[in-house]
């Protein structure tokens, strides 16, 4: 059943939900659906609803909903993913998959090691891509949201940011070097279903360790993620796995 999202909260829908921007084309055109064929459309608050295509005009596809439902495919715990800006396409990778494996949102940042500084005028083309990417990772995923996508902000204000959250951790190499072990099943334990979470992630150099140090002071647990070094954009995806695998899998 295909998947559409749309920015109204369902105690605001009285009628009809209508479907509107690059669905449309997708709908008409590449599914080349018509009049009474269903989808399922996921609104802005996580909320899903069975429909029936109504009408499909060149602005909009009209469905009136035939039944509310409750699955829920969202994590029991929310996870933010910070990442020092990577090179090339990685951050696109780490958004498709972390989207895939349930983060809430990400929060680039410019870390001191950070190679790739974006220019002021190229990140609100950088944040739309981005958000597409995690849109069709959303509905390829069967999530009931869309992550939020942070514009990228600098390290002081990423410390700031996570004075919101429940737990804080920052991935470390050189923790895993050192051989610990326990602190990531700390934070787990420290985290409550519903609570929030932030993980930090360095760029392909790596987090200072003075970035560290701050982070540290701030509240953070320093954690390995095993024996091996993972890369900038497998580290995430292992940590998500990791968070489905403790609140989902065996319990």
């Amino acid at each position: 059943m295909q998947r559409y999202f749309i920015n109204t909260a369902k105690e605001n829908i009285e009628g009809d939900i209508f479907i509107t921007g690059d669905d449309v084309h997708h709908i008409s055109r590449v599914l080349r659906m018509q009049p009474g064929n269903k989808v399922v459309c996921c609104t802005k608050d996580g909320f899903e609803a069975l429909c029936e295509i109504v009408e499909i005009t060149n602005d909009q596809v009209s469905c009136s909903v035939l039944e509310w439902m409750t699955v829920n495919h969202e994590l029991p715990v929310s996870i933010s993913i910070a990442s020092g800006l990577p090179k090339g396409d990685k951050l696109e990778w780490i958004i498709q998959k972390g989207t895939e494996l349930g983060a809430s949102s990400f929060i680039p940042f410019n870390a001191a090691r950070s190679i790739v500084k974006l220019e002021t005028k190229k990140v609100g083309k950088k944040l739309e891509r981005w958000s597409k990417i995690a849109k069709e990772a959303s509905e390829q995923s069967y999530r009931n949201i869309i992550p939020t996508i942070s514009e990228p902000c600098d390290f002081h204000e990423l410390i700031s940011l996570a004075k919101g959250f429940d737990v804080k951790i920052v991935a470390y190499e050189e923790s895993a070097k050192q051989g610990e072990k326990k602190n990531l099943a700390k934070a787990f334990d420290e985290l409550q279903v519903g609570g929030s979470m932030l993980a930090v992630f360095g760029p392909e150099g790596g987090l200072t360790e003075k970035e560290v140090s701050k982070l540290e002071e701030a509240g953070f647990i320093i954690c390995s993620f095993g024996p091996r070094i993972l890369r900038t954009e497998t580290a995430p995806l292992y940590l998500l796995s990791a968070v489905s695998y403790n609140f989902e899998l065996s319990r």
